[in-house]
């Protein structure tokens, strides 16, 4: 859920850049990239889980080290890049012209539009940079609170 936010300040932003204000066109677009941005979330978070869970195998019975842990969200999120801009570039070839478009029931279309476009731009960024980021510190601090993680920052083990 953490790509929603992110996602609607994409929307916002170029819904401010074009000019347009709230209505129920534009909350519309809203609610279709609120399901994409979810989605997509969670796709991110399903390869990061499954890239640990590989890694965890490959210990065994010992527990991960930090190094391990970050090499391990690394490939899970390098692994998500070509779908998720996949999705993006989907989302924004069959977007982009109804930008362009003038004619009837074009100025509604547009509505619905740039906040699937400005979200979009924003989630991606969202998705790929920050959730991982994110991942590894919730997957670190919980490592280190069970004691299985060398604390870098302190020079000694944590306790």
């Amino acid at each position: 859920m953490l790509s929603l936010p992110f996602a609607l300040v994409g929307g916002i932003w170029l819904m401010w850049f074009m000019g347009f204000n709230m209505s129920v066109a534009v909350a519309v677009g809203f609610i279709a990239l609120a399901g994409v941005a979810a989605e997509t979330g969670v796709i991110m978070l399903i390869y990061l889980d499954q890239a640990l869970n590989e890694a965890r195998a490959r210990a065994g019975d010992r527990d991960l080290t930090r190094d391990e842990l970050y090499a391990a969200i690394m490939v899970g999120a390098v692994d998500r890049v070509r779908p998720k801009m996949m999705t993006v570039v989907a989302i924004m070839a069959g977007l982009m012209p109804i930008l362009w478009a003038h004619g009837t029931g074009s100025e509604i279309m547009q509505r619905i539009a740039v906040p699937m476009i400005g979200g979009m731009v924003s989630s991606t960024l969202l998705t790929l940079i920050v959730i991982p980021a994110v991942y590894a510190i919730i997957k670190g601090w919980s490592l280190k609170q069970a004691g299985t993680v060398p604390d870098l920052a302190l020079g000694r083990a944590a306790e």
